[in-house]
């Protein structure tokens, strides 16, 4: 497994939901990531109640500047999704650090497996580990509107 890369200096990460700035999550989420784009704040606020939920934050002033949730039973799997860092600051490493603190943080949990899905950011994941699904065939999905 790779070693959790460096967070830069002046960021810190927490789980703690009392941190979260959810009228941004919904801001960035809603209006900038094109798997939620429209995602009323109702459904983003129930998303984040029932999900274990990282930030990224600025050391200095407390601002939350990157957000990921998963979705988890705690013991046999997990779904790492919404993940988005705010465009002020990437390039940084800040998605990497991100996924990885996410993978350290479950792995005493002893998961069978992390899923998530990605459209354009495989790079910014396989640092922190993930790779492609070994057969995707076996994967099916219920999608409703």
């Amino acid at each position: 497994m790779p070693e959790l890369p460096e967070l830069p200096d002046g960021y810190e990460i927490s789980t703690d939901p009392a941190r979260l700035d959810a009228a941004q999550i919904h801001r960035w989420l809603s209006e900038d990531a094109y798997w939620a784009i429209g995602r009323p704040r109702e459904k983003q606020d129930r998303a984040i109640a029932g999900s274990l939920n990282f930030g990224v934050y600025q050391s200095s002033s407390g601002a939350q500047v990157a957000y990921a949730r998963v979705v988890t039973d705690h013991a046999t799997f997990a779904y790492l999704c919404d993940v988005f860092v705010d465009r002020s600051v990437r390039g940084k490493g800040l998605g990497t650090v991100l996924a990885a603190a996410v993978r350290d943080h479950l792995a005493p949990l002893g998961l069978r497996r992390i899923v998530l899905a990605t459209d354009d950011a495989h790079g910014v994941y396989a640092k922190a580990g993930f790779e492609p699904l070994a057969d995707p065939g076996k994967w099916m999905a219920l999608r409703q509107k």
